[in-house]
């Protein structure tokens, strides 16, 4: 699944740490955020983590992605640099990913692009992927990829949207219950 992923989104190396996000409200109110990790192409839980929106008011998806990926960068650049016995060193922000998949379509990839730049530079491949038809969004291409249903490359990238999705949703339900 990763090497087919790796030569259907045309990476330089085979995404060893993908990072998804996933935004969930429900009617504009209690918005939160997700982002799960897979490694290896299986879930890393212990680096999953929950974000609350704070600056934005009401239902915006768009912002309310960039504000989670420019935390999830600002998170990067103060972690990175630490010394893995810092105790103030979080690993999972510390680490840097191969591939961030946003759920969504061309607007969120958008936001995320804007965010992520300092990510970009390094070298992240950044993509979107579209719950209707599961259409791979990538910076820079006039249209999106649609890759087989039965490809493992595809049903990856399902697998990585659906978990971030359900730890989204889980998250909101808390809260909202609180």
């Amino acid at each position: 699944a990763l090497d087919g992923l790796q030569r259907a989104l045309r990476l330089d190396a085979v995404p060893l740490r993908i990072e998804c996000f996933d935004i969930s409200n429900i009617g504009g109110t209690h918005t939160v955020a997700s982002m799960v990790v897979f490694e290896g192409g299986a879930p890393k839980k212990s680096d999953y983590r929950r974000f609350t929106i704070r600056s934005v008011e009401g239902s915006d998806d768009f912002a309310s992605m960039e504000e989670v990926l420019s935390r999830r960068l600002a998170q990067f650049e103060a972690q990175h640099e630490r010394s893995p016995h810092d105790p103030e060193r979080d690993e999972s922000f510390a680490a840097l990913p191969s591939l961030v998949v946003i759920d969504g379509g061309k607007g969120q990839l958008s936001a995320g692009l804007r965010a992520l730049q300092g990510f970009r530079e390094r070298g992240v491949a950044i993509v979107s992927l579209a719950k209707r038809i599961e259409e791979v969004f990538m910076p820079g291409a006039p249209a999106p990829l649609v890759l087989d249903h039965e490809t493992p490359e595809l049903q990856l990238l399902q697998r990585v949207r659906d978990e971030a999705h359900r730890f989204a949703i889980t998250h909101h339900r808390t809260r909202r219950d609180k």
